[in-house]
């Protein structure tokens, strides 16, 4: 599934009022932030993270490697913060325009 660019700048706009509800540290990627960001998609659709400044690895890099784990879309990576989208299996919320 891949979002075009109307429907990344929609969910780009529905992000803003997302509070980051993970933080990436001195760790980076650890299996359980990647399980725990996989649930809250299937809960939340869209994710907010934020990088702390301890953490020495990139963001986009960090925003690729948990999209591929957890089968979603990034949104957006600014600074040091982290939008991913994944559609609910079950009772999808989002409805995104169409493209």
């Amino acid at each position: 599934m891949t979002i075009t660019s109307k429907q990344r700048a929609y969910l780009r706009g529905l992000s803003n009022n997302v509070t980051a509800i993970f933080q990436v540290g001195k760790a980076s990627l650890t299996p359980e932030i990647v399980k725990s960001v996989d649930e809250a998609l299937e809960k939340r659709e869209l994710v907010k993270l934020s990088v702390l400044k301890n953490c020495f690895d990139d963001p986009n890099q960090i925003a690729d490697m948990l999209a591929e784990r957890t089968h979603s879309q990034v949104v957006s990576v600014i600074g040091k913060k982290i939008v991913l989208y994944r559609p609910a299996k079950k009772n999808p919320k989002i409805m995104l325009p169409c493209p």
